[in-house]
């Protein structure tokens, strides 16, 4: 790896320490009822599964994709720990950073990322939960992840700029991921009315998470860009390029 993306991967350590006193939370721990928890655990195993033979194959194939791999978990750790609170009840806004793993490594390959992310985050920072992981780890780890690759790839196949592509893909997942979110909350309290609750949930979400999507996609073109000048043979290998 180059000296750049080293680097970069010194400063996101460093961003990580400076989180650790943050008192942030995704959703948050025994917010949901059981029978949610169970539930979102079960949906997101395949997924996860699924995952871990992706890194498994992908570092088989290029061991030195190992390293730009921890730098975009690192680069999810720190984002997704800068919280903004919410008038949401159990929940916060925040960025995911898991627009960079998707387009880089795939949806499930980030999905693993996304579930060290949150498992990390619940038990070193109070930031989210234990109960409430199966749930975060779907809305971030696998809908935000698939959302990004998925736009990601359409953008590449229509010949659109790859910065505007990474741009995009960034600022929907992270939309998308708190639209799920919402999804979350209100079906798990349906009995006060399920749309009543999503549109409520929706709107709260959308003043601060709009110009958070948008910073987020723009921090990770500059991170992209990084990468496509001082690193773009790992990119071709990677077939992002």
């Amino acid at each position: 790896m180059s000296k750049k993306v080293k680097m970069l991967s010194l400063t996101a350590a460093v961003l990580c320490a400076l989180t650790l006193s943050a008192s942030a939370m995704h959703i948050a721990e025994g917010y949901l009822p059981g029978g949610w928890c169970i539930a979102w655990y079960a949906v997101c195993a395949p997924f996860i599964a699924a995952g871990f033979f992706a890194i498994k194959k992908r570092v088989k194939q290029s061991p030195k994709s190992l390293t730009l791999l921890a730098m975009c978990g690192a680069f999810a750790f720190v984002l997704s720990a800068m919280k903004i609170p919410s008038a949401v009840t159990g929940s916060c806004s925040h960025p995911t950073g898991v627009g960079l793993g998707a387009v880089l490594f795939g949806p499930t390959a980030t999905g693993v990322l996304g579930l060290i992310v949150l498992l990390f985050q619940a038990l070193l920072l109070a930031h989210g939960g234990l109960t409430t992981l199966g749930a975060n780890v779907f809305s971030m780890a696998v809908v935000g992840p698939f959302v990004a690759y998925g736009v990601y790839r359409l953008c590449k196949k229509c010949g659109v700029n790859a910065a505007v592509g990474v741009f995009l893909a960034a600022c929907l997942g992270d939309l998308l991921t708190y639209v799920t979110t919402s999804f979350q909350l209100a079906a798990a309290f349906a009995d006060a009315g399920f749309l009543t609750l999503l549109t409520r949930f929706l709107g709260i979400f959308a003043l601060t998470q709009l110009p958070l999507a948008v910073a987020e996609g723009l921090l990770t073109v500059v991170v992209f860009n990084v990468l496509q000048k001082y690193s773009g043979r790992e990119l071709r290998d990677l077939r992002v390029l």
